[in-house]
This record gives C-alpha cells, sequence and structure tokens, in this order.
C-alpha cells in the first residue's frame, strides 16, 4: 500500500452529500468524465446524474459512462439514448453471463463506485447511482460513505479509470476512439496522506484484504469496522480475533436488517467465536446499512465498496482508499459513533448464547449453505 501526500480529502455521507458534490464536479469538467457506477437506477438520482453527463458531454468534454452487467442489467434505455446523443460513452463490465451456470467468473462483476474529472477532482466510496430512500422499508436513506479526493491521488485514480475503460473496451467488437493523454498530474493541495488500493483477479487480487489486515496487524487501541456484508475469511477472522486478544477493542456495525436473508443469517454463525472473543457487535436497524468503512487507533481510515465476504475480497472489482490522517480518521470515526448510538443495538454475548433454537437452526442452516455455494464457486481457499 503506498501513501501519496499533499491532497485534500472530504468525507461524505449518504447520497445527501455525496450526489450534489458529484454533478457540481461534473458540472465544471472540462476535458473528461470517467464515472463508474455497479448500480445505475431509474429514478431522480439517475436522472440527476444522466443530465450532469449529458451536459458535460455537450461541453465537449470527453465522458464515458462504464457499468457492471448485472447490478445495471436494468438501465434505463431512455438513459441510454439521452448519454449517447450527447456523445457519451458507455460500456457495459460482462452482460452476458449465463444465470444457470456456477462458474466464478458469473461473479466477476463490476463493483466499484468512483468518478474522474479532469484528473483533479475524484470520488471512491460505495454509494450507487440510487435514490438514497429507495429501500424496502421505505423510511431514513442507505447509510453510506464516500470521499471528495483533490490533489496528486486524484491522478492515481484517473489512471485506474482509464486502465479498466481501456480493458473492457478492448472486447468490444465496435471501434471505439482511444483514450486521451492523461491530464497533467494534479497539484498539491493539502497535506492529507492517502493510498488507492483496487481488487482484481490479476496483479490485485489481495490487496484490498492485505491492506486491512496490516492495519489490523498493527492497531495497538482500537478497530471500528461499519460493513454492509460481513462475511470473513479465515486469514481476516484471526486477525480480528487476534487483536481482541492482545487488549485492542475491536467494534463491529454490522447490518441489523434483513436485506439478503442467506448473507444475513449466515453471517451469524460466526458472532458466537467473535463475541467470546471480546469482540463488541452492534447491529444497524435505522435503515439499510451500506457502509464499508474502518478506523484504526483514530488515525488511518479506509473508505470504499468492498465488503469483507468472498465475493468482495476475491472475485470483484474493487476500489478502496486508505487514509492515514487523524482529523479524517477521527471525522469518520465520531460519524460511526453517532450512527451507533442512534441507530444500531448492541449484541450481548449473554443475548447471543439464549436465542431461540429455531433461529440457531436456521442460521446453521443457511451457514452450511453458504459454504456450499462458495466450494461450488470454488473459493475454498476463503475458508
Amino acid at each position: 500500500m503506498q501513501y501519496i501526500g499533499d491532497n485534500r480529502l472530504t468525507l461524505l455521507r449518504n447520497g445527501e452529500q455525496y450526489f450534489p458534490a458529484l454533478v457540481a464536479a461534473i458540472d465544471a469538467a472540462r476535458l473528461e468524465v470517467f464515472l463508474e457506477s455497479y448500480i445505475y437506477a431509474d429514478d431522480e438520482t439517475g436522472s440527476l446524474v444522466t443530465d450532469a453527463l449529458a451536459r458535460a458531454a455537450a461541453r465537449g468534454a470527453r465522458v464515458r459512462l462504464l457499468l457492471d452487467g448485472f447490478g445495471a442489467s436494468d438501465f434505463a434505455p431512455r438513459f441510454r439514448r439521452m448519454l449517447e446523443g450527447t456523445g457519451v460513452e458507455v460500456l457495459v463490465y460482462r452482460p452476458k453471463i449465463s444465470p444457470w451456470t456456477l462458474r466464478r467468473s458469473r461473479l466477476r462483476r463490476m463493483h466499484r463506485k468512483l468518478a474522474s474529472i479532469d484528473g483533479r477532482v475524484a470520488f471512491v466510496g460505495g454509494i450507487n447511482i440510487i435514490d438514497d430512500f429507495a429501500n424496502p422499508e421505505g423510511r431514513l436513506p442507505r447509510y453510506d460513505y464516500a470521499v471528495r479526493i483533490e490533489g496528486p491521488l486524484a491522478t492515481e485514480v484517473r489512471a485506474a479509470a482509464a486502465h479498466l475503460w481501456l480493458r473492457v473496451s478492448w472486447t468490444e467488437l465496435r471501434r471505439r476512439a482511444p483514450v486521451a493523454a492523461a491530464p497533467p498530474p494534479a497539484a498539491p493541495v493539502g497535506d492529507q496522506r492517502a493510498a488507492l488500493v483496487v481488487r482484481d483477479s490479476l496483479r490485485h487480487r489481495r490487496d484490498i484484504e492485505n491492506a486491512y489486515l496490516h492495519c489490523m496487524g498493527g492497531a495497538r487501541e482500537e478497530i471500528f469496522i461499519a460493513c454492509a456484508y460481513f462475511f470473513p475469511g479465515r486469514r481476516f477472522h484471526r486477525a480480528i480475533v487476534a487483536a481482541a486478544a492482545r487488549g485492542v477493542r475491536v467494534r463491529l456495525l454490522l447490518q441489523g436488517m434483513v436485506e439478503y436473508p442467506l448473507v444475513h443469517y449466515a453471517s451469524r454463525a460466526l458472532f458466537g467465536a467473535l463475541l467470546d472473543a471480546g469482540v463488541e457487535i452492534h447491529e444497524y436497524q435505522r435503515s439499510i446499512l451500506h457502509a464499508k468503512v474502518a478506523v484504526f487507533d483514530a488515525r488511518v481510515a479506509c473508505v470504499g465498496s468492498s465488503n469483507i465476504d468472498p465475493f468482495s475480497l476475491l472475485l470483484a472489482r474493487e476500489a478502496n482508499v486508505f487514509v492515514d490522517d487523524r482529523s479524517f480518521a477521527e471525522e469518520l470515526r465520531a460519524s460511526l459513533e453517532e450512527a451507533m448510538r442512534v441507530g444500531a443495538t448492541p449484541l450481548p454475548p449473554q443475548r447471543w448464547r439464549k436465542q431461540h433454537l429455531l433461529l440457531r437452526l436456521r442460521i446453521w442452516i443457511l451457514y452450511g449453505i453458504a459454504r456450499l455455494l462458495i466450494s461450488a464457486f470454488g473459493l475454498e481457499r476463503y475458508h
């Protein structure tokens, strides 16, 4: 993990802060825009971002939108017509995967959520292009984060976006205009150190997991992780337990609402060992938790798209930013503290041990199914 200095980073919470910042940056674009999203919904937010991309292309900026073939399989035809009519290039990552196969390639998705504008401003996080309030409960918005980046790290994000765009475009039979030469490197604008860490299936297969393990191994006081889908493998589980054993306070803020029953209940088979090791588990109940963030010793923070599960850590293309800056880490930690205080329920070990027999049975059955699926997709090394 290579930290780069001289950046200015802004923590953005939920779409309420993220989308105005994203649209403002796109509206300021003069040269180019790269935007990647796993989901791109046909809703008010989708329209807002689509309009901004079309405006940028109409001004003469080169605009490229990369979507995942599964997550954005329902990408609105009206959006495509509008974008391509103004000169926006749209590519789809792995659009034709059979739903009837159990091959690992079926799950190799583009799960990143990032943007690069003129190589000077970038965004990385977990927020898809979708209305915050479009959730099953229709209550409070999804709980999620992104980070706005100015400075040399924005150049790294641009390089990652251009690299993936080229790789995907090579799979297309149609001729496409080549990616223009990179803009001049972004100038220093601040004093914050950060690193872009990506996961792919070539040179960066374990980079995000290894970055987490490095930070957990170096923690001396506290590890604070908020994760939507938490199903850690053997190495990650051992690192959490080892940290707790050496006196580090480990707190997990996890999904409390049932969004996907298999993941929700299967992951709970791991709770007993974590609670016995002294790990504190809090279940977020106020709305859908979609965050994938962490804070280590109130000094290093992580914001990105990668969950702690086999899909994100072994299969999907992901992008996280690790920030070595106390002020940023303390801001994220304070935000997580507030979320835990107003929206989460602690899970005491005593209550966990007294859970109903039927609930225990459901957890272990679904855990068994999850393990079978992991084996079926050839991911035995994860556990």
